[in-house]
């Protein structure tokens, strides 16, 4: 009773409400969605490279344009929800992205799957920039480190079922239908959505116009803890993806030589990320974020140097520890992020999309460049240019440390 009355008193929906079980349960599926969608074809990228007669590095396009899109798109999107609202724009962009992968299945030649990856990518910028604004505003602040490992673990679940869902769907019956389940899927998620997220109760329209706005976008660029964070997701970010990228085509080849629904199996390891992300948003809202941070980190590289060996149970540990810390770190930087720019009176809309931004252009740049890396050095150039990532991820952490924002 206590934790309800303290909910509708206007410091946030506390664990044990209903109304907090709901938003919870709507953004996790949320996230479910969106990266089912955007990392749909990451696990037959061999498969398409087959079907359409291209290179690796040009089959990385159909993730990197996706990404870049969203990463684009977001400018727009973060801005617009501290004008418009979070519920709306999280609504439409489900809607809309689900139709569009749906649409994707039935695409005639390359030119018009690649077109239709990068619009998909512009349709779900809505969700990701407004996720965690909402979760800060709706939720109490003593939640909203672990909220937002939950989303993120949420993001974790979507991306493993939507790289196993292609990849078996894709043995059976080939691309087409594969990733017409994917768009399927996310309808459904999206209906759910719509069915339980509760309206924005704690919502301030920031105002509009376009001096407004550009004002924003300067003082969101400009704070140097939030620069600190926007370099931590960019590179982050671009680690995971350039491993992820290139891995379909390390296990197809020998000595492996595992198809696309034996090969996405690997992608199981996705639930320690979504642990990972709960985890240690839990710690964080305990001992802080600066201290929880380069421990995820350490995690990550530690992942990356033991896929090293051309075994399956090496590659599939390293990846573990990889995914364990990659999210761990993307948990607690993405909330930090809102909670960083309200405090500096920055709209939270704003930093929050500018941080995924960032994010998806580091996926976008250094997950194709991962394609690159593999065409001239093989696994191991691939791990050189993850690590060189995570180090810089690494230092900027431990600037976050000393500044403890």
């Amino acid at each position: 009773m206590t934790a309800i009355m303290r909910a509708e008193t206007g410091e946030g929906y506390l664990p044990g409400t209903a109304d907090y079980r709901r938003v919870m349960a709507s953004l996790f599926v949320a996230g479910v969605a969106t990266f089912a969608l955007l990392y749909s074809t990451q696990a037959i990228l061999p498969t398409l490279s087959a079907e359409f007669g291209v290179s690796s590095t040009a089959a990385t396009l159909t993730v990197s344009l996706t990404t870049l899109g969203l990463g684009v798109a977001l400018l727009i999107t973060g801005p617009l929800s501290d004008i418009v609202g979070r519920t709306r724009l999280i609504q439409l962009s489900l809607t809309a992205s689900a139709l569009i992968g749906t649409a994707g299945a039935l695409a005639p030649n390359w030119s018009t799957l690649l077109t239709l990856r990068l619009v998909e990518g512009v349709a779900l910028a809505g969700l990701p920039a407004v996720a965690t604004a909402y979760l800060r505003e709706e939720l109490h602040p003593s939640t909203h480190a672990r909220a937002a490992g939950l989303y993120i673990g949420g993001t974790a679940f979507g991306g493993m079922v939507g790289r196993l869902l292609t990849g078996s769907v894709a043995d059976v019956a080939g691309w087409r239908w594969a990733l017409a389940a994917t768009g399927i899927l996310a309808v459904v998620c999206a209906l759910v959505v719509r069915a339980l997220l509760p309206q924005s109760r704690r919502f301030v329209s920031t105002g509009s116009g376009t001096r407004t706005a550009l004002r924003s976008t300067l003082r969101a660029a400009s704070d140097p803890a939030l620069v600190l964070l926007y370099l931590i997701g960019c590179a982050s970010s671009g680690a995971l993806v350039a491993v992820f990228n290139v891995l379909g085509f390390r296990l197809s080849g020998a000595p492996f030589d595992l198809g696309p629904s034996a090969a996405s199996l690997v992608f199981l390891v996705y639930p320690l990320g979504s642990l990972s992300a709960m985890l240690f948003g839990r710690i964080a809202d305990s001992i802080g974020r600066h201290a929880v941070l380069p421990l995820g980190v350490a995690l990550a590289v530690a992942g990356i140097l033991v896929t090293g060996p051309a075994t399956l149970p090496a590659i599939v540990v390293g990846l573990g520890l990889l995914t364990a810390g990659f999210f761990a770190v993307h948990g607690i930087a993405s909330g930090w992020v809102p909670a960083r720019a309200h405090a500096a009176g920055i709209p939270t809309g704003q930093a929050a999309s500018l941080y995924l931004f960032m994010y998806y252009l580091g996926s976008s740049v250094f997950g194709s460049l991962g394609g690159n890396a593999w065409s001239a050095d093989g696994w191991p150039g691939v791990m050189m240019l993850s690590l060189a990532l995570f180090l810089v991820t690494a230092l900027c952490a431990l600037a976050m440390r000393k500044r403890r924002t």
